[in-house]
């Protein structure tokens, strides 16, 4: 959880300019997540069986963070659709589905931001570039049959979740895949996307447990590697003029703040496209 406050030291020391979000309505998080599932957490009456499935029990703070979370996904997409990027210091929650969390997630943050901008009339069409390790198995259930939202999910195919329910596009990689076999499937990732969509805004889950130091990655990207990941992702959407949302997603590495510097790749490769734009 230090990387989180880690991050944003990082790059306040790089002048990057910072706006507070407010927190999700519950209106909004009712359109990716059962009604039921919402209350539960909001008021910290989750069965035990749903809190297991999470991995933490709900408490009123908890409730407090993930809200935030999610309303910073949501503001993160306005600020994009007007500048051209925005990064939501948090987010990337893909294994909540609508019938509730998993895997430390509890709501799916990009999911609700998808479904606010679509409804508001904001965007037309989205599309998902999921490069957590893990596989975007929450996001992936709740898009499944909206033509609206594209999926997309590049992640370690031997690793949790075992069961992954199929994004609009899968890619698993091989236990202990390294720099060159990862970007070359993420190139050719990318290219099959743009041929099957055309996405008004993209949401870049720029999760950085697939580097080598990561406790539960099971790859081995180098710091380079993951630069040139969100690099490659970065500058595919610029030349498609597509505004990006970044959310964190996961990395577990000992070293938080080692953790906390591969999360500010996304943002320098960001801020440089909006330079070049």
């Amino acid at each position: 959880m230090r990387k989180y406050s880690l991050v944003a030291d990082l790059l306040r020391e790089q002048g990057e300019t910072f706006v507070v979000p407010a927190h999700a309505s519950e209106r909004w998080l009712h359109l990716a997540h059962d009604p039921a599932y919402v209350t539960g957490v909001l008021t910290s009456s989750l069965d035990a069986k749903t809190a297991r499935r999470v991995g933490f029990e709900m408490t009123p703070a908890i409730a407090a963070r993930t809200r935030a979370s999610v309303g910073g996904t949501c503001l993160a997409t306005r600020l994009a659709l007007e500048y051209g990027a925005a990064v939501n210091l948090a987010g990337g929650s893909h294994h909540a589905d609508y019938e509730g969390g998993a895997g430390f997630c509890v709501f799916n943050d990009v999911a609700v931001a998808a479904r606010v901008a679509l409804n508001e009339g904001l965007v037309r069409q989205v599309a998902v570039v999921d490069c957590d390790v893990h596989h975007g198995d929450g996001t992936a259930r709740i898009f499944a049959g909206e033509s609206r939202v594209f999926t997309t999910s590049l992640h370690c195919d031997d690793n949790w979740p075992r069961e992954k329910p199929p994004s609009d596009l899968d890619v698993g990689l091989s236990k202990g895949a390294g720099d060159m076999p990862y970007l070359g499937a993420l190139r050719a990732m990318l290219d099959e996307m743009f041929e099957r969509t055309t996405p008004d805004l993209i949401f870049y889950n720029a999760g950085v447990d697939p580097h080598a130091d990561d406790r539960l990655g099971l790859l081995t990207l180098s710091d380079d590697g993951l630069k040139a990941r969100d690099r490659m992702v970065v500058e595919a959407c610029r030349a498609r003029s597509i505004p990006v949302v970044g959310v964190l997603g996961g990395g577990y590495s000992k070293d938080p703040m080692a953790v906390a510097r591969r999360h500010t790749f996304m943002v320098e490769a960001l801020q440089r496209s909006m330079e070049l734009a």
